[in-house]
Order: structure tokens, then sequence, then C-alpha cells
């Protein structure tokens, strides 16, 4: 379940060392080397979800983006760092990409009882 070491893992199987990460593969099991069609990433996504036990309805492709944009907010990373990594331009979409990261760091409740 760690996106890490599963992303470790898929690199050095597959043996990318530059270029698109998400790849197809043949038939032959040989790694192909375009990009995936961004609805095979949805499927992908979906079907992993589903196999968790998870309502594949509610995952997509976004989802890895938004997870990567939380979690990145969640550690401290500035909001322009994150756009140059997900190449977004405009500050108030990148946003909608942050699943309230920090919602209980701050919260005004906090410390009152």
């Amino acid at each position: 379940m760690c996106p890490v070491r599963a992303l470790a893992r898929w690199l050095e199987a597959s043996g990318i060392s530059e270029g698109p990460i998400f790849r197809g593969i043949d038939r032959h099991g040989h790694v192909q080397a375009e990009r995936l069609h961004p609805c095979s990433v949805a499927r992908v996504v979906k079907r992993c979800a589903e196999r968790a036990g998870l309502d594949p309805e509610k995952f997509a492709g976004h989802s890895l983006r938004a997870g990567f944009a939380t979690t990145a907010a969640k550690r401290g990373k500035s909001l322009d760092a994150i756009m140059r990594q997900t190449l977004h331009r405009s500050e108030r979409v990148a946003r909608t990409y942050i699943r309230h990261a920090k919602l209980f760091d701050d919260n005004a409740a906090g410390g009152l009882f």
C-alpha cells in the first residue's frame, strides 16, 4: 500500500530511468516507450481501488494527483513547489487538489477546553 515503495519496485522492474513513468505493457510483457492514455490510468486506479475493497466510483486518475498534492502540502511543501510538480497554472485550481491536508493543524477550537 506504500506508493513510494510501489513506485521504486515498478521503476526497478520496468528498467525505466527517464521519460513517462506510467506506460503500457504489451502481451509479451514488454514495457512500452509511450505514456499510458489518461483513460487507461483511470481504469488501473479503479481496478486497484476495487481490489483493495474500496468503491471504485470514488477514484480516478486525478486521485493520484490529489493524493500527491495533499501529501506534499501536509509535509509543508509550498503551493508554488506543488504547482511546479503538478503543472497547475492556477493557484485556485491547484488548491482544490489539496484535500484538507492541514484541517486540524490550526484548529480554532484547539486548546479551549
